[in-house]
């Protein structure tokens, strides 16, 4: 399995009603692309990879179970990782959802 089925299919159900929603195979996972531009991610962990506003970084490391998603021994602000223990209900999946939306659709489409 390359990616979290479970969290594939809460994803899409969450992304359902959103527009220019596509997806792709991507970092070893199944990314959901909103114009072109990745919001969210479900890893083969079970982990929830998340595109932000750079400027929050700071504050989405000081919750629980998130930490910088890294590549390549690399990181970048505005991309973060959540681990399952954070994503158990559907409301704490959503908010991180809804905070990746809300960001990306301030970037001009692909």
């Amino acid at each position: 399995m390359a990616y979290d089925e479970d969290l594939a299919h809460r994803l899409r159900e969450l992304l359902a009603d959103e527009e220019a929603i596509t997806e792709k195979k991507m970092f070893g996972g199944l990314a959901f692309l909103l114009h072109g531009h990745m919001s969210v991610s479900a890893s083969r962990s079970g982990a929830l990879l998340v595109r932000i506003d750079p400027a929050d970084t700071d504050a989405a490391l000081a919750r629980s179970h998130v930490t910088r998603m890294e590549m390549g021994g690399r990181t970048v602000d505005g991309w973060i990782r959540v681990a399952p223990e954070a994503l158990q209900r559907k409301r704490d999946l959503a908010a991180w959802v809804e905070r990746s939306v809300a960001f990306v659709k301030t970037l001009p489409p692909k």
